[in-house]
């Protein structure tokens, strides 16, 4: 090892010795830095690139289809209204609008309350059989969902429930357990036993433990399963389009397929039922963002 550089000073003293290592710590919060930089730099980069489409669809909403097809990407000098109009009252788009909330909604508040409840259970119980349930639970996750469309066709047929709602609620609900199960019964994992005893010492039963103690405290799970499941299910197009016969229960996602024409689509309309399908993606995730980090986040700091 070689000595540390000695420091001369004029006033007779000792040597002050200097150690080179002291600027490795600012040379390092400079390179860190520099990192975060290009982070941030790359992030607003793809933020950016992701909000140019949608820029776009709400720019061309405003147009007619004249300017649509003289100039695809010019700005709607003087914006129409008249599409909108067009695509929820002539168009029935608010019919797709409100099947779309009943399915979307329906499903998941049954998914996420079943998945609640089993993933308690699964994170809490110990034994063999219990593993092997919540191995049945965790391989729904692998089955490809093309593979299932005919037996669950057969079912929802032998129940007379195809062409129908409540038939396409049970379909989503059931293929959205497997993942709220895997993500809510690692969070209930991490959570300490202390305080279950604590809360039964105070006196509360099983439900009130549950309800009162443990559910609140994985408020980012629910959160982050609950945009996660809703996002596929409002924009998912293969399940409505084999299960639902008539034009009245139509999703949205199929309900846009009524803008295309064989000889001429109506693109302004179609673009003013884009956006209104965006909408409530967009209002969902600016509520539930906090939520969403917080979950996505969850154990980070251990």
């Amino acid at each position: 090892m070689t000595a540390a550089p000695a420091t001369r000073r004029p006033d007779g003293l000792p040597p002050v010795v200097t150690d080179p290592t002291e600027q490795r710590p600012r040379r390092g919060r400079r390179d860190r830095g520099w990192a975060a930089a290009m982070t941030t730099t790359a992030l607003w980069l793809y933020a950016a690139v992701a909000v140019v489409p949608l820029l776009i669809m709400l720019l061309n909403s405003l147009r007619t289809n004249r300017e649509l097809a003289t100039q695809p990407l010019g700005l709607p000098l003087q914006p129409d209204f008249t599409s909108y109009q067009r695509a929820w009252i002539e168009a029935s788009f608010s019919t797709y609008f409100l099947n779309s909330i009943i399915v979307t909604v329906s499903s998941v508040l049954i998914a996420t309350a079943v998945s609640l409840l089993a993933a308690y259970a699964l994170a809490r119980a110990k034994g063999r059989l219990m593993s092997v349930i919540e191995a049945v639970f965790v391989s729904g996750l692998m089955m490809p969902v093309f593979l299932m469309i005919v037996p669950i066709f057969y079912l929802l047929d032998s129940f007379g429930l195809v062409s129908t709602r409540i038939g396409l609620v049970m379909v989503y609900a059931a293929v959205s357990v497997p993942f709220s199960i895997f993500v809510l019964t690692t969070f209930f994992r991490q959570l300490p036993g202390e305080l279950e005893e604590a809360a039964r010492l105070d006196g509360a039963g099983p439900f009130r433990m549950f309800w009162s103690v443990m559910a609140p405290l994985v408020r980012p799970a629910i959160a982050t399963v609950v945009v996660f499941r809703f996002v596929p299910i409002w924009n998912d197009f293969f399940y409505p389009l084999i299960l639902i016969r008539n034009q009245d229960k139509y999703t949205l996602p199929v309900g846009l397929t009524s803008f295309f024409g064989e000889y001429q689509t109506d693109w302004s309309t179609l673009f003013a039922g884009l956006v209104i399908a965006t909408v409530p993606l967009i209002f969902l995730f600016l509520v539930a963002t906090r939520q969403i980090i917080a979950g996505l986040t969850a154990g980070m700091g251990k």
